[in-house]
């Protein structure tokens, strides 16, 4: 990676670097909850702080709902990560991530596919302007690999 994308935003960088590694260390073929485990050793050996699989409370016109998401990871308290290991990401995976930034307000996610022979990810952004009729405005950022 460019060192424009970690000053660009260092959190996701440390992130995709962490899970960069658990790629390289066990590479693909495993089921998710290996690669859960291992990425969240990664990230404390990192000091990337992180919650695993906590309840992120959905808020609907103001008021918070009885029923929750819970993303993999969210790191430094407002980066949701995602990790699949499938033989490759689908729409569905995409819109799970993007349902999950709407419904808790959080602005960066992270999503990786442990499944493949080279690791996959996709970072999105959301990008809530007040100008904006829709709040659901997705600015897709693609990293490239090194």
């Amino acid at each position: 990676m460019k060192s424009a994308d970690n000053q660009r935003d260092p959190e996701t960088f440390a992130i995709i670097g962490a899970a960069m590694e658990v790629h390289r260390e066990l590479g693909h073929g495993f089921l998710e909850a290996v690669y859960q485990e291992s990425v969240a050793i990664e990230m404390t050996a990192r000091r990337i702080p992180f919650q695993r699989e906590g309840p992120l409370p959905v808020v609907y016109k103001g008021e918070k709902l009885a029923c929750s998401y819970r993303a993999d990871f969210v790191c430094y308290e407002e980066v949701l990560v995602e990790l699949k290991a499938i033989n490759q990401l689908t729409g569905a995976d995409e819109a799970q991530v993007i349902n999950e930034m709407k419904a808790t307000g959080k602005q960066r996610a992270l999503l990786f596919n442990f499944g493949a022979p080279s690791l996959e990810y996709k970072r999105r952004v959301l990008n809530l302007r007040e100008s904006a009729q829709s709040a659901d405005e997705i600015e897709n950022i693609n990293l490239t690999r090194s």
